[in-house]
């Protein structure tokens, strides 16, 4: 008599949990690699955590102490990081993709190379911070402090930076394109052939500026201030070139 086969049972792989993401552990300590994604790490003391690589995708940080943290090639895409201390962390080639820093404390934080397309940095303090090569495209930036910030060859198109303090600030070869500065305080800045076209610049403040070979073209001015800044070799608002050793006037 042959032997009769058990039927084959079809179980979803989803309902035994053996798909392939893996899920958070909340409860693990910090450690490279930690899955804490959407994880309630609020007000959290990790000041010098090593999160390197760590999977923090809407995790929630509000007014967490992250000093000096490692956290170099996490993805914190959608997390809050409001009122966060992040001062001397690195976060360089991070994904902060939407994620919500308004208020946090970045004083020389270390953000090269990073992700921060459509981050809420209202009111957050960066003095000194650097974010070279780093893409903030329509990110918010009202009233950020970001005195001696490093910003070259920054992507920031149609970026708010509108009352925000970038005295002193090094935007080499930055793209500003149809980004708002309007009330915005640039002075001693370095605007090196920056692309600043199409910029809202109501009320702009560039006293000392350094805009040697920068792009204005069809920037939108009134009560801007120039004085003592050099605009040698700019293309000007009406596309004429600037005189290469022109000061703070384009005539």
């Amino acid at each position: 008599m042959p032997l009769r086969r058990a039927p084959f049972l079809l179980v979803p792989l989803l309902a035994l949990g053996l798909h392939s993401a893996s899920w958070a552990a909340c409860d693990d300590p910090p450690a490279p690699g930690v899955n804490w994604s959407r994880c309630d790490k609020s007000s959290a003391s990790l000041p010098g955590a090593d999160l390197r690589g760590a999977v923090l995708k809407g995790t929630q940080f509000r007014e967490a102490d992250l000093s000096g943290a490692r956290l170099s090639g996490s993805d914190l895409s959608f997390a809050d990081l409001s009122g966060a201390i992040l001062n001397r962390a690195w976060l360089d080639s991070v994904r902060l993709l939407s994620a919500n820093l308004s208020g946090a404390q970045l004083e020389n934080a270390m953000l090269d190379h990073s992700s921060l397309e459509r981050a809420d940095l209202r009111d957050a303090q960066l003095s000194g911070a650097s974010l070279t090569e780093s893409n903030l495209y329509q990110c918010q930036l009202n009233s950020a402090v970001l005195v001696g910030a490093r910003l070259i060859r920054a992507e920031m198109k149609q970026a708010v930076l509108d009352n925000a303090n970038l005295n002193e600030a090094n935007l080499e070869e930055a793209n500003l394109l149809q980004a708002s500065l309007e009330r915005t305080s640039l002075q001693r800045s370095k605007l090196v052939k920056a692309r600043l076209e199409k910029t809202n610049l109501y009320y702009a403040d560039f006293r000392e500026a350094d805009l040697f070979r920068a792009s204005l073209v069809d920037a939108r001015l009134f009560e801007t201030r120039f004085e003592g800044s050099r605009l040698g070799g700019a293309l000007w608002v009406d596309r004429r070139r600037c005189r290469m050793d022109a000061g703070d006037s384009c005539d």
